[in-house]
């Protein structure tokens, strides 16, 4: 006969193995969607739109892709936040989910709460570049200038607040730099400011700004993350440098779900994105968009996100930028 313990025992395995069969036996049961926060045809509309068609594959389910641009990704959040939690409606999270939590005073949902991480799906590396008569040649030389010339380097992102920025930002307070951020809007005014003289370096996701490296116009001195470049196997990383050991930025994207999706359906998802991206042609194809392929746990998406969350909000606090 069994005993107390081992009758409990039983019971908790065999709801475990339950919940396991529910979420591969029955999910999903419908087309799921993928909510993107950026308009079609940027890279995180092509990331999400090139995993969809593979998943879609391992799961039996179309996966529709739903882009809601705008609002700094408020409304694609507060749609997932507030969808039925059964794994069906998904949100492209990216590091600007994490921004948001250091930028907005208030939000219609708390970024780390309400959703169930799933899995990371890429990274993106960061760039400095210059104009192509520039004379400074390398990263090094650049930043040894802004340190010997405080107020003279002027640097380039695009709109105060976005992780461009930010990553400037943050050289500049970890570097020593006494230089300018200059915000531009958008990433042509940024090229053009740079090719015209207005500014001497600018700070950029690589992929934009790939065609006018490729057609020396502009230089690529550093990317912000933990490797080179795979293509570019010469370009440094910030971190390469003396004092800046720890530096470490890269944009990125995941997938994440309402928050009280049963954890099965949650695992399951990050099982099959993990084997979309372990495909070597999925690699292929996503480094064509300039991203790195990358899955995680759900537990490890959640703590880049709580990294990225405190991360952002000292720099916004440091940078004096006001929430909006």
């Amino acid at each position: 006969m069994l005993n107390r313990r081992q009758l409990m025992t039983t019971a908790l395995l065999s709801a475990g193995f339950s919940n396991m069969a529910w979420a591969q036996g029955t999910f999903p049961t419908k087309p799921l969607r993928i909510v993107v926060p950026f308009g079609a045809g940027g890279v995180a509309d092509l990331t999400a739109r090139a995993v969809a068609q593979q998943l879609s594959i391992y799961l039996g389910q179309s996966v529709v892709i739903d882009n809601r641009p705008g609002a700094g990704g408020i409304l694609a959040g507060e749609l997932v936040a507030k969808a039925e939690p059964d794994g069906h409606t998904l949100l492209l999270m990216s590091n600007g989910t994490a921004v948001s939590a250091g930028l907005f005073k208030a939000l219609p949902f708390n970024p780390r709460t309400d959703f169930a991480p799933v899995s990371l799906l890429g990274l993106f590396d960061i760039a400095i570049v210059v104009p192509e008569s520039s004379p400074h040649k390398s990263l090094t030389e650049l930043i040894s200038f802004g340190r010997a010339n405080p107020g003279l380097l002027n640097i380039g992102t695009i709109n105060i607040g976005s992780t461009q920025h930010l990553a400037a930002e943050l050289l500049r307070t970890q570097a020593n730099l006494i230089a300018q951020i200059i915000p531009y809007n958008g990433t042509p005014a940024v090229i053009n400011a740079l090719r015209g003289g207005q500014i001497d370096a600018a700070v950029e996701i690589l992929g934009p700004v790939k065609p006018q490296i490729n057609a020396k116009a502009v230089r690529l001195l550093g990317v912000m993350g933990v490797k080179r470049p795979p293509d570019q196997p010469q370009v440094p990383v910030v971190r390469e440098l003396p004092g800046l050991s720890n530096f470490n930025v890269s944009s990125w994207n995941a997938l994440a779900a309402p928050s009280k999706t049963p954890k099965a359906v949650v695992d399951r998802l990050s099982a099959e994105v993990a084997k979309v991206l372990a495909d070597p042609a999925m690699v292929q194809r996503l480094a064509g968009f300039n991203v790195q392929a990358q899955s995680s746990t759900p537990r490890q998406l959640a703590q880049l996100l709580d990294t990225d969350i405190q991360r952002w909000s000292e720099v916004i606090q440091k940078a004096g930028i006001p929430q909006q």
